[in-house]
């Protein structure tokens, strides 16, 4: 007798404290636990983004981090850069470039290379990541993700379950459509 797989369900409910695109209200909330230096992260970025514009206000997109350090060095680095520009309210600018120029995350020369385009005070990003601000979000992302089953990253999850599908835009936007209506983001 064949048992039922029930995915894993997210352990820390979408609310305040994450990084959202799309209507607050949508319908279907879909939420990547990600690692800017991982290269399949890379190939589902702009998976996502077609998605987002396929689905356009009937999705919420939540980003949270999952750095692989041990297989990803620069991972860490780039998730505390990502936090350090959403202090400045650039969080999503700061994330697409960083998938955007992957390859070059190890320069050196990043921000400089970039700064001018982002309109921030790379000055006060480099302090914020060289003083580890945000260690502790992203440890808290991480986390949520181990508690909710995330072994490997990009992994999503569709309305609170985890969507265990490959990231490829049918495929995916076949099991945002087909999810029943998510739970609501939490106060």
């Amino acid at each position: 007798m064949a048992e039922h797989y029930t995915p894993p369900r997210l352990t820390l409910p979408v609310g305040a404290r994450d990084h959202t695109q799309g209507a607050s209200d949508a319908p279907t909330v879909l939420v990547e636990y990600g690692d800017y230096q991982c290269p399949y992260c890379g190939a589902a970025y702009p998976v996502v983004k077609r998605v987002q514009q396929e689905l356009g206000d009937a999705l919420l997109f939540v980003f949270r981090n999952f750095p692989i350090t041990n297989a990803h060095p620069r991972a860490e680095w780039a998730a505390e850069t990502a936090e350090a520009a959403a202090a400045q309210g650039k969080f999503w600018p700061m994330h697409d470039l960083l998938y955007e120029h992957q390859a070059r995350l190890a320069e050196d020369a990043f921000f400089a290379q970039h700064e001018a385009k982002l309109s921030m005070d790379a000055t006060r990003i480099a302090r914020e990541v060289g003083e580890r601000h945000y260690v502790a979000r992203i440890e808290e992302d991480f986390m949520s993700g181990v508690r909710s089953g995330v072994n490997g990253t990009p992994t999503f999850f569709v309305n609170g379950r985890r969507y265990d599908g490959p990231p490829e835009f049918d495929a995916l936007v076949a099991a945002l459509r087909a999810e029943p209506s998510g739970p609501r983001r939490s106060k």
